[in-house]
């Protein structure tokens, strides 16, 4: 009992260092600079709206959010199409090399990107992709492969092989049992790294400021908002700039809650089978 009980009080101390920031971010976006600096627990005397219009407006937050939705799309969807057909045949298929093969993306998990920055530059920038999304996208899908197909490897490893052995009697081809059979099974899996990806390649600031150093218009939301940090700092413009945070960070939440549930039951399938 008083093993539960202290469990249920560090998560309760953990949720609240989580929330309280993000909460007072949020009543600090509809805050004047006095309130700002006032009371801290203080609410907002009114909600003033004209705080994220100025941002929006103002901070090119519009541009930058649609730059990174894009980018996070097909990184996104790219991620997930190639290592789920990695994960496959390295978990189903046997080969000369397959260990090696597997390490490999597994060794990549412990390659910190700041490391390959410099590199990262001159390669892309030889391919004529510097400041380009495109560039960026083909970046975030090799950066999110290693731990996509670690992920899905084991959890492809778990599925029962008389499904496959079934639709090859059936006289399905390898691509379709993987498209039609295979893959469906692996939707919890499937759901759950598609969140965290898309979380991790919204976050990502080094990547993008390293490849789009030049035109503002192809920035992504963390570059912006890091320009929109320093501009505060000389304009004392405090409240647009927590606007200009709310936005960044509510997208994120708001995928965050209504996933959750399947984030957890993706896990879970693949811990139990």
């Amino acid at each position: 009992m008083f093993r539960k009980i202290s469990i249920q009080v560090v998560l309760g101390i953990w949720a609240l260092l989580i929330i309280a920031p993000l909460l007072w971010t949020l009543l600090a976006s509809f805050k004047s600079n006095a309130e700002i600096f006032g009371d801290a627990l203080q609410l907002p005397g009114e909600l003033r709206w004209d705080n994220w219009a100025r941002a929006w407006e103002r901070a090119n937050i519009g541009r930058y959010l649609l730059n990174t939705v894009i980018v996070v799309f097909f990184g996104v969807a790219g991620t997930m199409l190639l290592s789920s057909m990695a994960a496959y045949v390295l978990a189903r298929y046997r080969f000369p090399g397959n260990r090696l093969v597997y390490f490999l993306f597994v060794s990549g998990m412990a390659f910190p990107v700041f490391l390959a920055l410099v590199p990262l530059f001159f390669v892309v920038d030889g391919f004529g992709l510097l400041n380009s999304h495109v560039g960026l996208v083909l970046v975030y899908i090799a950066y999110s492969l290693p731990f996509t197909v670690f992920f899905l490897t084991s959890f492809f490893r778990a599925l029962p092989d008389a499904v496959a052995e079934a639709a090859m009697i059936d006289g399905a081809s390898h691509t379709r049992t993987f498209f039609q059979v295979m893959l469906p099974m692996a939707k919890p899996a499937l759901v759950s790294l598609t969140i965290f990806n898309v979380l991790g390649q919204w976050n990502q600031y080094l990547i993008p400021l390293v490849l789009l150093p030049g035109d503002k218009n192809l920035w992504v939301i963390t570059q912006g908002v890091a320009d929109i940090s320093t501009i505060a700092g000389y304009e004392a413009d405090w409240p647009g700039l927590f606007a200009a945070l709310s936005m960044t960070v509510l997208p994120v939440v708001l995928i965050y809650i209504v996933f959750q549930r399947h984030i957890q039951s993706g896990l879970t399938s693949g811990a139990l089978k």
